[in-house]
């Protein structure tokens, strides 16, 4: 199956910038046609370059559904298998919050290298950290060994999220970027019920904590091996062509043929030009010269950086790990004994999540990022000051909480779960996209474990309603960063959003 489209034509006009402030000076920037004709591609050969890098997100979503059922397995004195079992709640945390630190580590290592190696290789290098950790946590004869396998196999988690959505971006058409991107975060939620629901089958087994870590072993394999299969990015390649990291012909030859692998043969006459058309787009926003760490906080770096690194803070303190985590009580007050299993209360919500990031695949494309935004921020927002009501003056009408509670997790799926991601991935120039996007991973990873670990003892202090009731006006804040930062970039490619958005 192909998709044909006439090939777009840019002109270009003069416009001077402040290289001190970051900017560009008597640089040729483009000035975008009004209707912007979309990319030529196959949709047979489009496929792969999101498949493998997709499947490191969904080794992230299955290491959190699997170490929720792994935890109620490892404490049980009869099914653990093991001496060690009488955990208390500071190791049982470690054991949880492992992976997290460990891509703590993963967004920093990223920084420095993600630049280096290119987007390929490092989630090679993710595959092999993934299948490391797997394999050392199912073996695990001690506790600490135990902890080391889930940090190394966090390290992972950092360098794929950092790396899987930059992949994608670069190798996607554009009129279906977005799609592609929020096809991670379905693989990362589809990843999650997986998790759940082979935990749940091992959960009553002995040792089954070692079988739930065991089972994904042959995923990273197949990772790696799609991943050295698959091209480097084309963009890439021309950024070290540009940037003189290389012998500048070979490199361009190489883009060329990454770009026919990855858009099929419809482009196999034409890859040359549109190597060409982008080799000089990337030369007028300025990305032949050599990225300094302090552009990214001067002028449309720290414009990009404030965009991503704001989405992915609200993302985060507008509750999410939270309500998430308070979730089963909600459930059970409201009478679900049949859910009392908090595997099956997860799973639950789970599938609602898939199902709502489908939604959001569907449409991102057709009604562009900030009405979703937009709209599912405000039904957040409905969301957490109902959650927060039911426990101030309506704790006797527990359908509020449930209805507060499947609203608020839609309404996530549909806004700030996959957009964050994509605007992430999108948003930075190229030059800087590697260390730009390893800080807003650090940034999200980072207040991840802030919120949680912050949760019990704020609601010991203001109590649940007060606690909802502020990550709603948070939410309310957030909706203002979006109307007056936040950028559309439906439908344009890579080059033209730094032209027109920063």
């Amino acid at each position: 199956m192909v998709f044909d489209a006439e090939k777009q034509s840019i002109v270009h006009v003069e416009q001077i910038g402040d290289s001190s402030s970051g900017g560009l000076s008597s640089l040729q920037e483009p000035l975008i046609q009004q209707k912007h004709s979309p990319e030529n591609y196959s949709v047979l050969a489009a496929i792969p370059p999101f498949l493998f890098p997709a499947l490191g997100a969904f080794l992230f979503g299955y290491e959190i559904g699997a170490t929720s059922c792994a935890t109620i397995s490892i404490k049980s004195p009869t099914l653990s298998g093991i001496s060690w079992y009488n955990l208390s709640s500071v190791d049982v945390g470690i054991i949880t919050s492992g992976s997290l630190y460990g891509a703590l580590i993963g967004s920093i290592v990223a920084f420095s290298i993600a630049d280096i190696i290119g987007r390929r290789k490092g989630l090679i290098t993710a595959a092999f950290l993934y299948l490391v950790g797997a394999i050392v946590t199912a073996l695990a004869p001690v506790f600490h060994v135990l902890i080391i396998g889930r940090v190394v196999y966090g390290i992972g988690v950092g360098l794929t999220m950092h790396a899987a959505p930059m992949y994608i971006a670069e190798t996607a058409p554009s009129q279906i970027r977005g799609r592609m991107i929020s096809l991670k975060e379905f693989s990362t939620v589809f990843g999650m019920v997986g998790g759940y629901g082979i935990g749940s089958l091992w959960v009553t087994v002995i040792s089954g904590w070692r079988y739930m870590y065991a089972t994904v072993i042959p995923v990273p394999i197949i990772m790696a091996i799609g991943m050295c299969w698959l091209p480097a990015s084309p963009r890439w390649l021309l950024l070290r062509s540009l940037q003189g990291k290389g012998d500048a012909e070979s490199l361009q030859d190489e883009a060329i043929k990454s770009l026919r692998r990855l858009r099929g043969s419809v482009v196999v006459d034409s890859a040359a030009e549109q190597v060409d058309e982008i080799l000089a787009e990337l030369s007028s926003v300025g990305e032949d010269k050599e990225a300094t760490i302090g552009e990214l906080f001067q002028g449309k770096c720290l414009k990009a950086l404030t965009i991503a690194g704001g989405l992915v803070l609200f993302q985060q303190i507008t509750g999410q790990p939270s309500v998430l985590y308070y979730a089963p009580s909600i459930l059970q007050t409201a009478g679900f004994s049949a859910a009392t299993d908090a595997t099956r209360i997860s799973i639950l919500l789970g599938i609602l999540k898939l199902v709502m990031t489908g939604v959001a695949i569907v449409v991102i494309d057709k009604l562009g990022r900030r009405p979703l935004l937009l709209g599912g921020v405000s039904g957040m927002v409905i969301s957490l000051f109902l959650l927060g009501s039911y426990y101030i003056f309506y704790n006797n009408v527990p359908a509020v909480a449930v209805a507060a509670l499947l609203l608020y997790v839609g309404c996530y799926q549909l806004s700030f779960g996959p957009i964050s991601w994509l605007m992430m991935s999108e948003i930075f120039p190229l030059k800087l996209r590697g260390r730009g996007i390893s800080i807003a991973v650090l940034v999200n990873f980072g207040t991840n474990a802030l919120v949680t670990f912050a949760f019990s003892p704020m609601k010991e202090l203001l109590g649940a309603g007060v606690l909802f009731c502020g990550f709603g006006a948070i939410c309310v804040l957030s909706l203002f960063f979006i109307y007056f930062i936040v950028p559309e970039t439906k439908g344009l490619t890579l080059e033209e959003i730094e032209a027109k958005c920063l």
